[in-house]
């Protein structure tokens, strides 16, 4: 045994293991678990082993959940949905806080039990898991309480069906359960199958202190069992996982009515600026891929530094990770613990390997692995080419990939260059380049001197392929809340848009042809087939459109891009344009009226009169529809800022052609996006007849790109494009499913409203404005 001298000199940790007596002995009396189901467990049947990631030892074993242990769990959620829904606000909150109030006094056993389940360090699951899934569950009980206040008018969604991960396993059920209740809604919940067993004693918590039977249900198993949750009929999934499941699970609930939320995968970038505190970053590095064993999807993943401090960083990097302990995960000194099970330490170790074959340099710490359990050491790579595997995969593992970089644009630049958008982390002591790069970053998180800070008040979820949607804070309750529902209105059928009209037909155009052609980058264009297609009204020919194909869709979306200084014009820039626009719009609406009304269009004076109203209305919207300040941790600000998609792809209803173009284009725009916007089929004239209102507005080229045609063939391109970040369609359910299942190609936001009558307050309001909007958060360090 060393003496204090050998000690003091050596400054090693002395072993410092935490009890797992309580939760062994917890674990025994249980042996078997089954389902939760309608307020109490069912009797295990087919059964899967958990196992100890750390010593490889069997814990529990958990019931294999099926199709109908599913069904009788969604069936309990239904049925207890109508008393829990009627519950009042302050009643529901009574119960989350009794819920975070238990959880509390079970911090230590809690923290235990994952630990053992997942392998991460007890200092992480005493110290920040834990305590966060008592801080959501004490928020939300606020949200409850003030539900009706906040957000009047709206409602519960109904049954929730939520698939969480393993990595954080009962924060993530926090971070569903807690909002979901909070709106009055009922859940069916699948924990990952590595690590089922803090869910299971969250149930056993719900069944103490009495929540209402049928409230919570939990249901175990594998990935079929999610499958069957997700096919099941429920109003909601939430799904925290890879983009590849996520994609699968968009496809599925394309065209059923099943709200969304996806937060996926991550390929974070962290980037140090040469007059960054090194060491604070070099520690950020720390909590950002060897917290946790890199096993988070928001892990800053790929390190970006400037050319001229990557020496000094990578050596002080090294030095710092040669100190890291990796080891028993229930001894308070460990840093890293093991990974989740060993199909991940293999894929982990196997992308390592293909990097390394493929040209780059691993530098890893030379630290002794116990001998059982799923460890690997903690490394980074360094000469890692584009072409690389590991440039574009997430590894999530302990492992990052260290690039340079010269410039503040050539580092936004690499940081932007993947398919993923979850979050960033950005280290300089200019607050002003660190702001300007943080609002050009492609991520739905973002935190300025500093990595990985989480709370209930700030939603988190990401852009791109990281998925749509978010959990946490006010926005996160908008995730778990519907609208007062509107009243849909048949539209009528779309006619079909046949090339060039037959001369001999007797609605053939007599006198001056009226020939409309697309209007792409602020000029009218001719389409790429060359046709045009016949617009009439009983049989009477009023005029042609261009017949837009695949091409035009292209150009019409390169011509967006073009136009990217409009999102970044203030809100103010783009509401006087707004204003113009409806001031010129009110000096034709004789014309507009009469060319509606000659197109039997009904009503055809109050629609003008109803778009010139509602383009006022988003102009008024275009500088007050802001962002808030959420009250989070000490030494922080978290701005919660509202930013456009981008490029947005637009497919209108057959009816109301001016009026139903105008209600999805003009909040689009009022919030910086650019739009492909396809205009009524069967009156597509009443949009065409906007080009000079737009240019004489002084619109900017290429913010308004409008391709006339077939609305479901140009629309399932829109939904197909990559370089399209977000789709509204309004049609047919049909329609509505195409889209959808089409968008999981970039996992692009949808929102399919029904038709409606345009004329009435359904027709405008906030919520076009938030479907038109995400919500970048960004940490800013604040006080000392």
């Amino acid at each position: 045994m060393p003496d204090v001298t050998d000690i003091l000199a050596t400054m090693d940790y002395g072993p410092a293991p935490e009890a797992s007596g309580e939760v062994q002995k917890w674990l025994r009396a249980r042996g078997r678990f089954g389902h939760f189901i309608d307020g109490a467990f069912t009797r295990p049947g087919q059964v899967f082993e958990v196992r100890n990631p750390a010593t490889g030892a069997p814990l529990a074993h958990v019931a294999q959940g099926s199709a109908e242990d599913v069904a009788a769990a969604v069936g309990a959620a239904r049925g207890a949905l109508p008393g829990w829904s009627r519950l009042t606000g302050h009643q529901r909150a009574r119960w989350l806080y009794a819920l975070a109030r238990t959880i509390q006094k079970r911090e230590r056993f809690l923290a235990v039990l994952e630990t053992m389940d997942n392998g991460k360090p007890i200092r992480e699951t005493r110290d920040i898991d834990v305590p966060l899934v008592a801080r959501h569950f004490y928020h939300h009980a606020g949200w409850a309480e003030i539900l009706a206040d906040e957000f009047p008018g709206m409602g519960p969604v109904g049954v929730c069906g939520q698939i969480i991960p393993w990595n954080f396993p009962l924060l993530m059920l926090a971070w569903k359960v807690a909002p979901a209740l909070a709106a009055g809604n009922t859940v069916v919940l699948k924990p990952a199958e590595y690590t089922p067993l803090t869910a299971l004693a969250f149930a056993e918590i719900c069944a103490e202190i009495g929540l209402p039977k049928g409230v919570v249900n939990i249901v175990t198993g594998d990935g079929a069992t999610g499958a069957a949750l997700v096919g099941a009929p429920v109003d909601k999934i939430a799904f925290t996982g890879s983009t590849e499941v996520g994609r699968e699970i968009r496809r599925l609930t394309a065209g059923t009515g099943k709200k969304l939320t996806l937060e996926l995968g991550g390929k974070s970038p962290f980037i140090v600026f040469a007059d960054a505190d090194i060491d604070g970053a070099v520690e950020g590095v720390v909590d950002a891929i060897w917290f946790n064993q890199g096993q988070v999807c928001c892990a800053g993943s790929r390190i970006l530094v400037q050319e001229t401090a990557a020496a000094d960083f990578a050596r002080r990097l090294t030095a710092r990770m040669a100190k890291l302990r990796v080891g028993d995960p229930l001894d308070k000194s460990t840093d890293m613990g093991a990974l989740v099970d060993p199909v991940q330490l293999a894929r982990v170790a196997g992308l390592v390997r293909q990097g390394v074959e493929q040209g780059a340099v691993l530098h890893q710490a030379d630290c002794p692995l116990p001998a059982a359990g799923s460890f690997f050491a903690p490394g980074f790579l360094t000469g890692v080419a584009p072409a690389n595997i590991l440039s574009e995969v997430e590894i999530f593992g302990p492992v990052a990939t260290l690039t340079t970089f010269r410039t503040p644009d050539e580092a936004v630049e690499l940081a932007n260059n993947t398919r993923y958008g979850l979050a960033a982390s950005v280290w300089s002591e200019n607050i002003n380049l660190a702001l300007d790069v943080a609002s050009q970053v492609k991520a739905g998180v973002v935190w300025v001197n500093a990595t990985n800070i989480f709370d209930a008040a700030a939603g988190f979820g990401g852009y791109r392929e990281s998925g749509f949607g978010r959990e946490g804070g006010r926005e996160g309750m908008l995730a778990y809340l519907a609208d007062a529902p509107v009243r849909a209105k048949a539209e009528p059928a779309p006619l079909p848009p046949d090339a060039a009209p037959n001369p001999e037909a007797p609605g053939r155009i007599t006198g001056i042809d009226r020939t409309a052609k697309l209007f792409v980058g602020g000029a009218q264009k001719r389409p790429d087939s060359g046709y045009s297609y016949a617009v009439t009204h009983r049989g009477r020919t009023l005029g042609l459109a261009g017949l837009g194909n695949r091409k035009d869709i292209r150009n019409a979306v390169e011509a967006a891009h073009a136009a990217k200084g409009w999102g970044k014009a203030t809100g103010h820039n783009r509401a006087q344009i707004l204003f113009y626009l409806a001031e010129n719009l009110d000096r034709r609406a004789e014309e507009f009226t009469r060319r509606l009304a000659s197109a039997g269009i009904p009503q055809a004076e109050a629609e003008v009169e109803t778009a010139i109203r509602r383009a006022f209305w988003y102009a008024a919207q275009a500088d007050k529809f802001d962002g808030a300040v959420h009250s989070t941790k000490s030494a922080h600000v978290t701005l919660a800022m509202p930013e456009p998609f981008g490029v947005m792809g637009i497919a209108c209803p057959t009816g109301a052609p001016l009026l139903g173009f105008l209600s999805l284009v003009l909040p689009a725009i009022a919030l910086g996006n650019r739009v492909v916007a396809i205009p009524s089929q069967n009156m597509p004239l009443a949009a065409t007849d906007l080009y000079q209102v737009f240019e004489t507005s002084d619109l900017p080229a290429g913010v308004v790109n409008i391709v006339t045609g077939a609305r479901d063939d140009l629309a399932r391109t829109l939904a197909g494009h990559d370089d399209v970040a977000a789709v509204w369609y309004c049609g047919p359910p049909e329609g509505a499913r195409m889209v959808e299942t089409e968008s999981a190609g970039n996992l692009k936001s949808t929102w399919c409203p029904a038709n409606r009558d345009w004329t009435g307050p359904g027709g405008q309001g906030r919520e076009f404005l938030t479907r038109a909007s995400q919500i970048k958060n960004i940490w800013v360090p604040y006080g000392e």
